[in-house]
C-alpha cells in the first residue's frame, strides 16, 4: 500500500513521523508551500506566505532532531495565522489595504506558544476586514473560494482564508478568532472541525481586537484530536471570580475515551427556525450516533437562546466596540474602507453608555442563568449554521441581502458568544448539492475538554475505532 502524501496526514501523524524520522520538518514545510504556492492563486485563502521565516523555523527544528531533542506533540507540525495575530517584523492588516504599514513589534501570545511547542508558521490567511462579517467576504482584500465548488462560493467568516486553507489542505491547522462565530461559520462552510474556546481561554495579547467582552481564539483543523493538540498548547489558566485559577482538563487522551453516560441534549429553540431541511435531517440523525456510542440523548427547552438574540437584536454590542476599536480609521478614512463593513460598524457609535453599561449587566445575568440551566447537561446540540454555502453572487446582490444572510449564518453561532459557552462545529453530512453541514457542540463555560471529547468519539465512527 502507498504510504499518504503528506498533505493527508493529521497533525499527530506528522508529529509521530518526525519523532520517528520518517519525515523531516524541512521536508513537510517544503510540501506544504509547494502546495500553497499551487492552490493559493485559485483559492486566494492566504494574505502572506513566510517562505524564508517557515524555512529557517523548519532548519531549526530538523537540526533539535538531529540532536534527539522534541520540543513536544506539535515538533515540526506547519500552520498559518488569520491575519489578526502579531507575527514580529509583519503586518497585521486585519483585511484591511489601509494597515498594510501596521508591522508587529513582537509576536502574540498564542503564536509565542506555538512557537514553543515547535510549530513552524508559513503564513497569514485572509480575513473579512476588521473581522466585520460571518459570510467571509472581503471587498478590498478579495474573498476566499470555497473549495467545495468550482464556482465561487461563500467560505464564512470571519476567520475565511483560515477554514479555505484546512479545507484544501494547504495546511493541517490554523489560528482563527471567534467573536460571533467566526471559527464555527467557516469551519462548518468549509467541511472541517472548529474550535471556539471560552472568552479568557487562550490569551488575545497581540490580537486585533474586534470585541473587547466577546473576541475568542480557536482552531481550525480537519479534526478533533488535530484541534486539541493545538488546544493543549495554547490554553491557560484563567481567572474563575477574580480568585485562584483553573487549568483546563487534559484533552491528550480524548482517543481513549467514550462518551457513555454523557448527556447530549437536543437544544430546541430558535436554533433550528427556518433551517435547510437537509441541514437539520444531518444534525438530527447525529443523536443516533451519541445514542449509540452510550450517551443519554434528550431533548430540553433552551429559552436562553431566544433571551440572548432579543439582547443583541441590534447587533450594537459587538459594533460599539468595534467602532471603539478602529474608530480612528471610520472616522478619517470611511470611504476607504470595505463599504459594507463600514456602513454596519460605524452605527456603533449610537450605542448611549448606559444602554452598554445595561446590555452587560443583562449578559451577565444570562451568562450564570446558561451555566445553571447546563447544570445536569454535557453538551447541546443544534447546526452549526441554518443553511450551506451560497454563491457570492447571490448573498452579496444587494446590502438588504447580505445583511439578512449575515444574520442568518451566525444565529446560531453568536448565541454561545453572548452566553459565553465554548463550542465547537464538526462536519456531519452533506448536501445533495455537495455541501458541507456542520454539527454544533455546545459545553459549559470552560469545559472545553467535554466538547472536544464528544466530538472526537462521534468522528472516531468514520475510522471505524469507536469507543462508547
Amino acid at each position: 500500500m502507498n504510504a499518504k502524501p503528506i498533505h493527508d496526514l493529521s497533525v499527530g501523524e506528522i508529529a509521530a513521523r518526525i519523532r520517528a524520522k520518517e519525515l523531516s520538518p524541512v521536508e513537510v514545510t517544503a510540501h506544504y508551500l509547494e502546495r500553497i504556492h499551487r492552490l493559493n492563486p485559485a483559492l486566494n485563502a492566504f494574505s502572506a506566505i513566510f517562505e524564508e521565516r517557515a524555512a529557517a523555523q523548519a532548519e531549526a527544528m530538523e537540526k533539535l532532531s538531529a540532536r534527539g531533542i522534541c520540543m513536544g506533540p506539535l515538533h515540526g507540525v506547519p500552520y498559518a495565522v488569520k491575519d489578526l495575530f502579531d507575527i514580529r517584523g509583519e503586518a497585521t492588516a486585519a483585511g484591511c489595504r489601509l494597515l498594510e504599514g501596521n508591522i508587529a513589534a513582537g509576536d502574540a501570545e498564542v503564536v509565542r506558544l506555538l512557537n514553543r511547542a515547535g510549530t513552524v508558521c508559513l503564513g497569514k490567511t485572509h480575513t473579512v476586514q476588521f473581522a466585520y462579517s460571518g459570510i467571509g467576504i472581503n471587498h478590498d482584500c478579495g474573498t476566499p473560494r470555497n473549495p467545495w465548488k468550482e464556482e465561487h462560493f461563500v467560505p464564512g467568516g470571519s476567520s475565511s482564508g483560515s477554514a479555505v486553507a484546512v479545507a484544501a489542505r494547504m495546511v493541517p491547522v490554523a489560528l482563527g478568532t471567534d467573536t460571533a462565530g467566526s471559527v464555527r461559520v467557516p469551519a462548518s462552510l468549509c467541511g472541517i472541525t472548529g474550535l471556539k474556546t471560552t472568552f479568557g481561554r487562550i490569551s488575545l495579547e497581540g490580537v486585533y481586537p474586534l470585541s473587547f467582552s466577546m473576541d475568542s481564539v480557536g482552531v481550525l483543523a480537519r479534526s478533533v484530536l488535530d484541534a486539541a493538540l493545538v488546544y493543549e498548547a495554547v490554553k491557560r489558566a484563567v481567572p474563575e471570580d477574580g480568585a485562584g485559577a483553573m487549568w483546563a482538563p487534559g484533552c491528550r487522551s480524548l482517543s481513549e475515551e467514550g462518551i457513555r453516560g454523557m448527556r447530549v441534549a437536543f437544544a430546541e429553540s430558535m436554533f433550528w427556525e427556518d433551517t435547510h431541511p437537509e441541514v437539520a435531517e444531518a444534525v438530527r440523525q447525529a443523536g443516533d450516533v451519541f445514542g449509540g456510542l452510550g450517551a443519554r440523548v434528550e431533548h430540553i427547552r433552551f429559552s436562553l437562546a431566544e433571551e440572548a438574540a432579543r439582547l443583541n437584536s441590534t447587533g450594537l454590542i459587538i459594533a460599539a466596540e468595534a467602532y471603539a476599536a478602529n474608530r480612528h480609521w471610520l472616522e478619517n478614512h470611511f470611504d476607504e474602507l470595505d463599504p459594507v463593513v463600514a456602513h454596519r460598524m460605524i452605527k456603533g457609535k449610537q450605542l448611549a453608555a448606559h444602554a452598554y453599561v445595561q446590555n452587560q449587566q443583562s449578559l451577565k445575568r444570562l451568562q450564570k442563568d446558561a451555566v445553571v440551566r447546563l447544570r445536569d447537561i454535557d453538551v447541546l446540540i443544534a447546526p452549526t449554521t441554518p443553511i450551506p454555502a451560497e454563491p457570492v453572487s447571490e448573498v452579496d446582490r444587494d446590502k438588504e441581502t447580505y445583511t439578512r444572510k449575515n444574520i442568518m449564518y451566525l444565529r446560531n453561532t453568536s448565541i454561545g458568544n453572548m452566553l459565553n459557552l465554548c463550542g465547537l462545529s464538526i462536519p456531519c453530512g452533506f448536501t445533495r448539492d455537495g455541501l458541507p453541514i456542520g454539527l454544533m457542540l455546545y459545553a459549559k463555560p470552560f469545559d472545553e475538554a467535554t466538547a472536544l471529547r464528544a466530538g472526537a468519539a462521534f468522528q472516531a465512527i468514520e475510522k471505524g475505532d469507536v469507543r462508547a
